[in-house]
């Protein structure tokens, strides 16, 4: 079990906590992220400051929103980072990060999110990203797979649509288990997003945009004709010029916005 307790931390599993310990890696993560004293820094899920520390060495402040009470109190409490921080103890998935932009400013954010958690709070970032400047997250590797994915393969599903309608996404580095402690079971890696401007975001509503990419991808084995069925008829979708013979994972983003319209400007 003493794997599990670094720096003096016992790993709690409810919060899925694996934390970074390779300099090398932190070092390529810091340079992409590329602080500088000017941002306007957001860390979610700080853990024991492998990357908060040398991210604020070169910005001089930094707001970190932490779930672990006992993390965040070791992060306030703490000697040198404590004075650096302003520290948000809370879920990352209820928070408003709206509340963090300063006028005229847009915020950078990055973390280790924890896996088990990863896609929903994805999602609710998405919500915030006319807010943001850049996102640099530490994912499992397969969750980033999937994020940048193109049509046409068996990654592509509902996290590549929703990831490449509201950001660029790049992916960074890879990182294996043994750069944690302890050492999660799945490869992982660090991905970067790049939020799209707002007139590049075409879609009505987003919510019908994920409603469509709901149905389609919970039968993706089936042609877009029955998985799509709930939604529209042959006939329908044939107006807007899809091939009913298709699968879900044949689909292009574009085709997946211009069916949500479809339905927003038909169906409402």
């Amino acid at each position: 079990m003493t794997d599990k307790v670094h720096l003096g931390h016992r790993a709690r599993k409810r919060f899925g906590q694996n934390f970074l310990d390779d300099a090398m890696i932190i070092d390529k993560i810091v340079t992409a992220i590329d602080p500088k004293p000017e941002d306007c820094l957001v860390e979610i899920g700080p853990g024991l400051g492998a990357i908060t520390e040398p991210v604020t060495d070169l910005s001089g402040h930094l707001t970190v929103v932490e779930l672990d009470k006992d993390l965040a109190e070791r992060l306030i409490h703490h000697p040198f980072l404590g004075p650096k921080l302003t520290v948000y103890q809370g879920d990352a998935m209820k928070f408003d990060f709206a509340s963090l932009v300063p006028e005229d400013k847009k915020i950078k954010v990055f973390g280790n999110l924890p896996y088990n958690i990863s896609t929903p709070l994805l999602f609710h970032l998405f919500e915030f990203s006319n807010h943001i400047e850049h996102m640099h997250f530490m994912l499992q590797k397969e969750v980033v797979k999937r994020m940048v994915a193109s049509p046409n393969c068996k990654a592509f599903g509902r996290l590549s649509v929703m990831t490449q309608y509201y950001c660029h996404a790049i992916p960074v580095i890879e990182v294996p288990p043994e750069c944690f402690k302890p050492a999660p079971k799945v490869d992982s890696a660090v991905i970067r997003l790049i939020p799209k401007k707002p007139e590049q975001l075409r879609a009505k509503s987003t919510k019908l945009l994920n409603t469509v990419c709901l149905e389609a991808f919970n039968q993706r084995r089936k042609t877009i004709r029955n998985s799509l069925s709930n939604l529209l008829t042959a006939d329908e979708m044939a107006t807007i010029g899809l091939d009913i013979k298709l699968r879900a994972e044949n689909l292009s983003l574009e085709q997946y916005i211009d069916i949500a319209n479809w339905l927003y400007d038909n169906k409402q």
